[in-house]
């Protein structure tokens, strides 16, 4: 169904959220977060360019809140560009920099976390990549 007719439709009877509806963007999103590994750390921006959107970390965010749970994501292994947790209420901070202490990432008082040590560096596959059946 095209976005301008489903527009039209009353809410409920909407496609959202369906595997079909996302966006490619997402779903290489929800595919970069999945992959972060144990005692690593990418930023939200980071994996917005890898997605394809240089520009798009608020969109991460986004991604994280309404579909960590659903998708099982790493939500813990993402953090803000200075290399710090980005979290502001002091239950998600603590749980955020518990999950990573436990993974053995080195976490700060503050929530900060050495990126030179613990980034993960991913980087986009190129064409050359791919394998033709």
């Amino acid at each position: 169904m095209a976005k301008a007719s489903q527009a039209r439709l009353p809410i409920n009877e909407r496609k959202r959220g369906t595997n079909a509806d996302m966006r490619p963007f997402t779903e290489r999103a929800i595919a970069i977060i999945g992959s972060i590994p144990e005692g690593r750390v990418m930023t939200y921006g980071q994996i917005a360019a890898l997605a394809g959107s240089p520009r798009g970390a608020r969109q991460i965010v986004r991604i994280l809140h309404s579909m960590s749970k659903k998708y099982k994501l790493p939500w813990h292994r993402v953090i803000n560009a200075k290399g710090r947790i980005g979290l502001t209420d002091d239950e998600s901070f603590t749980l955020q920099k518990m999950y990573l202490e436990s993974e053995g990432v080195v976490v700060s008082a503050g929530g900060e976390i050495d990126l030179a040590k613990f980034l993960h560096e991913q980087f986009p596959a190129s064409e050359s990549d791919e394998t033709f059946t």
